[in-house]
């Protein structure tokens, strides 16, 4: 896990973790999950400890809530990062990061807008497949939580974006962007089975390359989606408001608390802002749909 971080990070993690171990006595999940959030932050911006400041931390949040981490989640992550520089600075190593500058999270009291694990495979494996309509429901929804899309990039896929050769399907972004994202074995079998033989019965005469059709054979809409979304949450008896974005949420936290690299993740969900563009690292396709693969709960 320590791959990428320079040894003098790796002996200050290694020195932490023997401490949590040994001296406090930590449950062996507990010291787990401090290895992996301080594994991942270390790895958002390495350098020597001495040049960490609030700011990176800040910063490291900022990047994780922008991308659908939810709050309970963050707040563990700034406790096993405070205790990190807390233990390096009694062992009279030079810190120089001030958690008064850290503003604490606070945990919502309403339901967050995300899915846990149970809950989505709850809400998918609800879902009937037994006409074309919900054939094509089915695969939209497996494709949307597999992928980490927005909506308006499922909507817009197009039958030529779908790769099946390399299992990956190209997505067009905001701002005209373009990314490849994997697509997991059973989707793809979903998806191409849905193409070959639900949407051209969908189709009908028309003619078009958008890939999720209405019932007359043209691009399904946003406010049909959410309908289909709606009802397949009742159905399920799911009590939260979920609608399309939930899916996108629920699918960086699931990966983010698999113990994926953040930077994997933002290369997936194809997120950039001013302020992280500068850190983003390029991510080999071939790893990219491995890392996918092997952390996805739905692989």
């Amino acid at each position: 896990m320590n791959d990428n971080l320079s040894p003098e990070l790796i002996s200050a993690l290694n020195s932490f973790i023997y401490y949590l171990k040994v001296e406090k006595g930590m449950a062996v999940n507990s010291v787990e999950s401090y290895r992996s959030d301080l594994d991942d932050f270390l790895k958002y911006n390495p350098k020597h400890i001495s040049k960490f400041t609030s700011g990176d931390i800040v910063s490291y949040f900022i990047t994780l809530q922008s991308i659908g981490l939810v709050n309970t989640s963050l707040a563990r992550k700034r406790v096993a990062i405070k205790q990190f520089f807390l233990y390096l600075e009694k062992q009279d190593m030079a810190v120089n990061v001030d958690f008064e500058q850290v503003p604490k999270i606070k945990i919502s009291k309403h339901l967050p807008d995300f899915l846990t694990v149970e809950e989505m495979f709850k809400l998918l494996d609800s879902l009937p497949q037994e006409n074309p309509l919900q054939i094509r429901n089915k695969a939209m929804m497996e494709l949307l939580y597999a992928s980490g899309l927005r909506i308006s990039e499922l909507l817009g896929l197009t039958i030529h974006d779908i790769n099946a050769d390399d299992k990956v399907i190209l997505v067009r972004g905001k701002g005209s962007k373009q990314r490849y994202v994997p697509i997991l074995d059973n989707v793809l079998e979903l998806v191409t089975s849905y193409i070959t033989n639900v949407r051209p019965v969908l189709l009908k005469h028309k003619k078009n390359d958008y890939v999720f059709l209405n019932n007359v054979g043209n691009k399904l809409s946003r406010m049909g989606f959410w309908k289909i979304l709606q009802k397949a949450a009742h159905e399920a008896g799911l009590k939260k408001d979920i609608t399309p974005h939930t899916f996108r949420h629920s699918f960086a936290t699931h990966l983010l608390e698999a113990g994926v690299n953040l930077r994997i993740v933002q290369t997936l969900l194809g997120h950039s802002s001013l302020n992280t563009t500068q850190i983003y690292t390029h991510v080999d396709t071939k790893y990219l749909v491995e890392t996918h693969r092997l952390f996805h709960p739905r692989a």
